[in-house]
Protein backbone atom coordinates (compact mmCIF):
# COMPACT_ATOMS: atom_id res chain seq x y z
CA UNK A 1 0.00 0.00 0.00
CA UNK A 2 1.28 3.48 -0.80
CA UNK A 3 0.88 6.48 1.46
CA UNK A 4 -1.63 7.99 -1.00
CA UNK A 5 -4.35 5.39 -0.46
CA UNK A 6 -4.27 4.61 3.28
CA UNK A 7 -7.67 4.87 5.03
CA UNK A 8 -8.60 8.10 6.79
CA UNK A 9 -8.17 8.26 10.59
CA UNK A 10 -11.16 8.01 12.92
CA UNK A 11 -12.14 7.90 16.57
CA UNK A 12 -14.26 5.12 18.02
CA UNK A 13 -16.36 5.63 21.14
CA UNK A 14 -17.84 2.85 23.29
CA UNK A 15 -21.12 3.56 25.11
CA UNK A 16 -20.58 0.40 27.18
CA UNK A 17 -17.25 1.64 28.55
CA UNK A 18 -18.68 5.12 29.23
CA UNK A 19 -21.41 3.64 31.42
CA UNK A 20 -19.02 1.24 33.18
CA UNK A 21 -16.80 4.16 34.13
CA UNK A 22 -19.77 6.28 35.20
CA UNK A 23 -21.07 3.52 37.46
CA UNK A 24 -17.69 3.24 39.19
CA UNK A 25 -17.98 6.91 40.13
CA UNK A 26 -21.66 6.63 41.03
CA UNK A 27 -20.85 4.08 43.72
CA UNK A 28 -18.72 6.48 45.78
CA UNK A 29 -20.36 9.91 45.41
CA UNK A 30 -23.85 11.32 45.87
CA UNK A 31 -24.07 13.56 42.79
CA UNK A 32 -21.96 12.71 39.72
CA UNK A 33 -21.83 15.38 36.99
CA UNK A 34 -20.10 14.53 33.70
CA UNK A 35 -17.90 17.40 32.55
CA UNK A 36 -19.17 17.92 29.01
CA UNK A 37 -16.08 19.81 27.82
CA UNK A 38 -14.08 16.59 28.08
CA UNK A 39 -15.95 14.99 25.17
CA UNK A 40 -19.38 16.37 24.20
CA UNK A 41 -20.24 13.16 22.32
CA UNK A 42 -20.34 11.40 25.69
CA UNK A 43 -22.84 13.92 27.10
CA UNK A 44 -25.98 12.47 25.41
CA UNK A 45 -24.96 8.98 26.56
CA UNK A 46 -24.85 10.16 30.18
CA UNK A 47 -28.15 12.06 29.85
CA UNK A 48 -30.02 9.16 28.23
CA UNK A 49 -28.72 6.35 30.42
CA UNK A 50 -28.06 7.77 33.89
CA UNK A 51 -29.47 10.21 36.44
CA UNK A 52 -26.25 12.26 36.53
CA UNK A 53 -25.79 15.96 36.00
CA UNK A 54 -24.05 17.49 32.98
CA UNK A 55 -21.45 20.11 33.82
CA UNK A 56 -21.11 22.82 31.14
CA UNK A 57 -19.15 26.05 30.81
CA UNK A 58 -20.65 27.85 27.80
CA UNK A 59 -24.09 28.26 26.25
CA UNK A 60 -22.75 26.65 23.05
CA UNK A 61 -22.38 23.35 24.91
CA UNK A 62 -26.09 23.25 25.73
CA UNK A 63 -26.93 21.97 22.23
CA UNK A 64 -25.84 18.52 23.37
CA UNK A 65 -28.43 18.39 26.19
CA UNK A 66 -32.25 18.04 26.12
CA UNK A 67 -33.17 18.34 29.81
CA UNK A 68 -31.76 21.62 31.15
CA UNK A 69 -32.74 20.70 34.71
CA UNK A 70 -29.79 18.26 34.56
CA UNK A 71 -27.27 21.05 33.86
CA UNK A 72 -24.70 22.45 36.26
CA UNK A 73 -23.66 25.71 34.59
CA UNK A 74 -20.26 27.11 35.59
CA UNK A 75 -20.32 30.87 35.18
CA UNK A 76 -17.45 33.09 34.10
CA UNK A 77 -17.80 36.74 33.04
CA UNK A 78 -21.54 36.68 32.50
CA UNK A 79 -24.25 39.38 32.41
CA UNK A 80 -27.80 39.68 33.75
CA UNK A 81 -29.06 38.95 30.22
CA UNK A 82 -27.10 35.70 30.13
CA UNK A 83 -28.34 34.73 33.59
CA UNK A 84 -31.97 35.36 32.60
CA UNK A 85 -31.52 33.40 29.36
CA UNK A 86 -30.05 30.40 31.20
CA UNK A 87 -32.84 30.42 33.80
CA UNK A 88 -35.51 30.73 31.10
CA UNK A 89 -33.97 27.71 29.36
CA UNK A 90 -34.65 25.72 32.53
CA UNK A 91 -31.21 25.69 34.18
CA UNK A 92 -31.46 25.80 37.97
CA UNK A 93 -27.97 24.79 39.17
CA UNK A 94 -25.07 27.27 38.96
CA UNK A 95 -21.45 27.40 40.07
CA UNK A 96 -19.92 30.88 40.35
CA UNK A 97 -16.20 31.58 40.15
CA UNK A 98 -15.90 35.10 41.56
CA UNK A 99 -17.72 37.84 43.48
CA UNK A 100 -18.32 39.89 40.32
CA UNK A 101 -20.37 37.08 38.76
CA UNK A 102 -21.99 36.23 42.09
CA UNK A 103 -23.26 39.77 42.56
CA UNK A 104 -24.67 39.81 39.01
CA UNK A 105 -26.56 36.61 39.76
CA UNK A 106 -27.90 37.91 43.08
CA UNK A 107 -29.01 41.26 41.66
CA UNK A 108 -30.68 39.51 38.71
CA UNK A 109 -32.61 37.19 41.04
CA UNK A 110 -33.52 39.81 43.61
CA UNK A 111 -36.82 41.04 42.04
CA UNK A 112 -37.88 37.50 41.01
CA UNK A 113 -39.31 34.39 42.64
CA UNK A 114 -36.52 32.15 41.28
CA UNK A 115 -35.32 29.07 43.16
CA UNK A 116 -31.84 27.76 42.38
CA UNK A 117 -28.98 25.61 43.62
CA UNK A 118 -25.86 27.77 44.03
CA UNK A 119 -22.26 26.61 44.38
CA UNK A 120 -19.55 29.20 45.02
CA UNK A 121 -16.01 28.36 43.95
CA UNK A 122 -13.26 28.07 46.55
CA UNK A 123 -9.63 28.82 45.72
CA UNK A 124 -8.01 25.69 47.16
CA UNK A 125 -4.24 25.57 47.05
CA UNK A 126 -2.31 22.58 45.73
CA UNK A 127 0.38 20.90 47.83
CA UNK A 128 2.94 21.07 45.04
CA UNK A 129 5.35 23.51 43.43
CA UNK A 130 3.00 24.10 40.49
CA UNK A 131 0.24 25.95 42.28
CA UNK A 132 -0.21 28.98 40.06
CA UNK A 133 -2.37 27.42 37.36
CA UNK A 134 -5.49 26.68 39.40
CA UNK A 135 -4.87 28.94 42.38
CA UNK A 136 -6.00 31.99 40.42
CA UNK A 137 -9.57 30.67 40.10
CA UNK A 138 -12.25 30.90 42.77
CA UNK A 139 -12.60 32.99 45.91
CA UNK A 140 -10.45 32.99 49.02
CA UNK A 141 -11.64 31.06 52.06
CA UNK A 142 -12.34 34.31 53.93
CA UNK A 143 -14.67 35.42 51.14
CA UNK A 144 -16.32 32.00 50.96
CA UNK A 145 -16.99 31.93 54.72
CA UNK A 146 -18.37 35.47 54.64
CA UNK A 147 -20.58 34.95 51.57
CA UNK A 148 -21.97 31.60 52.74
CA UNK A 149 -23.09 33.27 55.98
CA UNK A 150 -24.81 35.98 53.92
CA UNK A 151 -26.42 33.56 51.48
CA UNK A 152 -27.73 31.03 53.99
CA UNK A 153 -31.44 31.59 54.27
CA UNK A 154 -31.71 33.52 50.99
CA UNK A 155 -35.21 32.71 49.72
CA UNK A 156 -33.91 32.22 46.16
CA UNK A 157 -31.40 29.52 47.14
CA UNK A 158 -32.82 26.06 47.77
CA UNK A 159 -29.43 24.37 48.11
CA UNK A 160 -26.13 26.07 48.85
CA UNK A 161 -22.71 24.58 48.26
CA UNK A 162 -18.99 25.09 47.79
CA UNK A 163 -17.15 24.05 44.64
CA UNK A 164 -13.44 23.74 43.85
CA UNK A 165 -11.20 22.13 41.26
CA UNK A 166 -7.70 21.14 42.25
CA UNK A 167 -6.17 19.95 38.95
CA UNK A 168 -6.67 17.58 36.06
CA UNK A 169 -5.16 14.06 36.08
CA UNK A 170 -4.72 14.37 39.84
CA UNK A 171 -2.92 11.30 41.17
CA UNK A 172 -1.77 12.43 44.60
CA UNK A 173 -3.82 15.21 46.22
CA UNK A 174 -6.96 13.58 47.57
CA UNK A 175 -6.64 14.26 51.34
CA UNK A 176 -9.49 16.67 50.93
CA UNK A 177 -11.09 16.47 54.37
CA UNK A 178 -8.16 18.07 56.17
CA UNK A 179 -7.81 20.76 53.49
CA UNK A 180 -11.47 21.67 53.81
CA UNK A 181 -11.37 21.71 57.61
CA UNK A 182 -8.38 24.07 57.40
CA UNK A 183 -10.11 26.68 55.23
CA UNK A 184 -13.87 26.47 55.82
CA UNK A 185 -15.32 27.52 59.17
CA UNK A 186 -17.57 25.25 61.20
CA UNK A 187 -20.40 27.69 60.50
CA UNK A 188 -19.84 27.31 56.73
CA UNK A 189 -19.81 23.51 56.97
CA UNK A 190 -23.06 23.65 58.94
CA UNK A 191 -24.62 25.98 56.36
CA UNK A 192 -23.85 24.20 53.08
CA UNK A 193 -25.72 21.29 51.50
CA UNK A 194 -23.22 20.25 48.80
CA UNK A 195 -19.44 20.01 48.46
CA UNK A 196 -18.45 19.78 44.78
CA UNK A 197 -14.82 18.67 44.46
CA UNK A 198 -14.62 19.20 40.68
CA UNK A 199 -12.76 16.83 38.39
CA UNK A 200 -9.30 15.35 38.43
CA UNK A 201 -9.89 11.59 38.58
CA UNK A 202 -6.92 10.23 36.60
CA UNK A 203 -6.98 8.00 33.56
CA UNK A 204 -4.33 5.65 32.23
CA UNK A 205 -1.66 7.08 29.93
CA UNK A 206 1.82 5.98 28.89
CA UNK A 207 3.49 8.51 31.20
CA UNK A 208 1.11 8.21 34.17
CA UNK A 209 1.19 5.96 37.20
CA UNK A 210 -2.44 5.15 37.90
CA UNK A 211 -1.85 2.39 40.43
CA UNK A 212 -3.15 4.89 42.97
CA UNK A 213 -6.74 4.82 41.67
CA UNK A 214 -7.81 2.34 44.36
CA UNK A 215 -6.57 4.59 47.14
CA UNK A 216 -8.28 7.61 45.55
CA UNK A 217 -11.63 5.83 45.60
CA UNK A 218 -11.07 4.84 49.25
CA UNK A 219 -10.44 8.49 50.10
CA UNK A 220 -13.61 9.50 48.26
CA UNK A 221 -15.62 7.03 50.35
CA UNK A 222 -14.04 8.39 53.54
CA UNK A 223 -14.77 11.95 52.44
CA UNK A 224 -18.41 11.12 51.73
CA UNK A 225 -18.82 9.49 55.15
CA UNK A 226 -17.37 12.58 56.84
CA UNK A 227 -19.63 14.88 54.80
CA UNK A 228 -22.71 12.79 55.58
CA UNK A 229 -22.03 13.31 59.28
CA UNK A 230 -22.53 17.00 58.52
CA UNK A 231 -25.55 16.39 56.26
CA UNK A 232 -23.56 17.47 53.18
CA UNK A 233 -23.73 15.68 49.81
CA UNK A 234 -20.57 14.91 47.83
CA UNK A 235 -20.60 16.04 44.19
CA UNK A 236 -17.88 15.39 41.61
CA UNK A 237 -17.37 16.31 37.94
CA UNK A 238 -15.31 13.55 36.34
CA UNK A 239 -14.75 13.90 32.60
CA UNK A 240 -11.43 12.31 31.77
CA UNK A 241 -12.02 9.22 33.94
CA UNK A 242 -15.35 8.49 32.20
CA UNK A 243 -14.57 9.36 28.59
CA UNK A 244 -10.88 8.56 28.06
CA UNK A 245 -11.08 4.72 28.27
CA UNK A 246 -14.14 4.72 25.99
CA UNK A 247 -12.30 6.23 23.04
CA UNK A 248 -9.68 5.05 20.56
CA UNK A 249 -7.92 6.96 17.80
CA UNK A 250 -7.28 4.76 14.78
CA UNK A 251 -4.63 6.26 12.51
CA UNK A 252 -2.59 4.83 9.64
CA UNK A 253 1.09 4.91 8.85
CA UNK A 254 1.99 7.08 5.86
CA UNK A 255 5.75 7.04 6.24
CA UNK A 256 8.58 5.14 7.94
CA UNK A 257 12.23 6.15 8.06
CA UNK A 258 14.88 5.10 10.56
CA UNK A 259 13.03 4.75 13.86
CA UNK A 260 10.42 7.32 12.87
CA UNK A 261 6.76 6.58 12.10
CA UNK A 262 4.49 9.18 10.49
CA UNK A 263 0.72 8.75 10.88
CA UNK A 264 -2.13 10.50 9.04
CA UNK A 265 -3.37 12.32 12.15
CA UNK A 266 -1.94 15.15 14.20
CA UNK A 267 -1.99 15.97 17.89
CA UNK A 268 -3.55 19.26 16.73
CA UNK A 269 -6.70 17.57 15.40
CA UNK A 270 -6.93 14.62 17.79
CA UNK A 271 -4.79 14.83 20.93
CA UNK A 272 -4.26 18.39 22.14
CA UNK A 273 -3.76 16.84 25.58
CA UNK A 274 -0.26 15.83 24.39
CA UNK A 275 0.65 19.53 24.37
CA UNK A 276 -1.51 20.99 27.12
CA UNK A 277 -1.22 18.58 30.07
CA UNK A 278 0.85 16.78 28.69
CA UNK A 279 -0.15 13.13 28.64
CA UNK A 280 0.95 10.54 26.09
CA UNK A 281 -1.50 8.06 24.58
CA UNK A 282 -0.67 4.38 24.83
CA UNK A 283 -0.45 2.37 21.63
CA UNK A 284 -2.36 -0.87 21.26
CA UNK A 285 0.12 -3.76 21.12
CA UNK A 286 3.14 -1.83 22.37
CA UNK A 287 5.64 -3.96 24.29
CA UNK A 288 8.33 -3.52 26.91
CA UNK A 289 11.76 -2.23 25.99
CA UNK A 290 13.21 -5.74 26.01
CA UNK A 291 10.65 -7.14 23.59
CA UNK A 292 10.65 -4.74 20.66
CA UNK A 293 12.32 -1.95 18.71
CA UNK A 294 11.93 1.73 19.72
CA UNK A 295 10.09 4.16 17.46
CA UNK A 296 9.06 7.80 17.50
CA UNK A 297 5.47 8.39 16.37
CA UNK A 298 5.02 11.74 14.68
CA UNK A 299 1.92 13.50 13.47
CA UNK A 300 1.29 14.54 9.88
CA UNK A 301 2.53 18.13 10.19
CA UNK A 302 6.21 19.12 10.31
CA UNK A 303 5.68 20.98 13.60
CA UNK A 304 8.27 19.95 16.21
CA UNK A 305 5.50 19.57 18.83
CA UNK A 306 3.43 17.22 16.68
CA UNK A 307 4.58 14.12 18.58
CA UNK A 308 2.24 11.37 19.74
CA UNK A 309 5.05 9.42 21.41
CA UNK A 310 8.74 10.08 21.88
CA UNK A 311 9.42 6.39 22.30
CA UNK A 312 7.21 3.36 21.87
CA UNK A 313 8.45 -0.21 21.52
CA UNK A 314 6.86 -2.36 18.78
CA UNK A 315 7.42 -6.05 18.14
CA UNK A 316 6.63 -5.97 14.40
CA UNK A 317 8.39 -3.79 11.86
CA UNK A 318 5.93 -1.01 10.89
CA UNK A 319 4.90 -0.58 7.26
CA UNK A 320 3.02 2.08 5.31
CA UNK A 321 -0.70 1.37 5.58
CA UNK A 322 -0.51 -0.32 9.01
CA UNK A 323 -2.93 0.77 11.72
CA UNK A 324 -1.66 2.60 14.76
CA UNK A 325 -4.36 2.49 17.43
CA UNK A 326 -4.05 4.93 20.31
CA UNK A 327 -6.05 3.77 23.32
CA UNK A 328 -7.55 5.81 26.16
CA UNK A 329 -8.03 8.54 23.57
CA UNK A 330 -11.58 9.65 24.43
CA UNK A 331 -10.83 12.68 26.62
CA UNK A 332 -9.92 16.18 25.48
CA UNK A 333 -9.64 15.00 21.87
CA UNK A 334 -10.74 18.38 20.57
CA UNK A 335 -9.39 19.81 17.35
CA UNK A 336 -7.77 23.07 16.26
CA UNK A 337 -7.54 24.88 12.92
CA UNK A 338 -3.75 24.52 12.89
CA UNK A 339 -2.60 23.96 9.30
CA UNK A 340 -6.29 23.78 8.32
CA UNK A 341 -6.40 20.21 9.58
CA UNK A 342 -9.80 18.54 9.25
CA UNK A 343 -11.74 17.32 12.28
CA UNK A 344 -11.48 13.56 12.67
CA UNK A 345 -14.92 11.85 12.75
CA UNK A 346 -16.12 9.68 15.65
CA UNK A 347 -17.78 6.28 15.15
CA UNK A 348 -20.00 4.87 17.91
CA UNK A 349 -19.22 1.18 18.26
CA UNK A 350 -21.84 -0.07 20.77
Amino acid sequence: MSSSNVPSPKFTLSKKVVLEQYNKVREVVDIPAFSSKTNPRVTPIIEENTDGFLSVHTTNELKHIKDMSRVLFLAQGWTSEIVEDLYNKGIRCFAVDNEFDLDILLSTMEPTDWKITLLIRLKLKEHSLRTERYFVFGMTSDVINERVAQLKGDPHIEQLGVHFHRKTQNVNEWKIQQDIEDVLSEETLEAIDILNIGGGLPSEYANTNVDVIGSIFRRLKELREWLHEKDIQLMIEPGRFISAPAGKLIAYITGVYGNNIIVNASVYNSDMDAILVPVKLRVEGEVGNNAGEPYVIKGCTPCSMDLFRYRVYLREEPKIGDEIVFINAGAYNFTSNFCDLEEIPTEMID
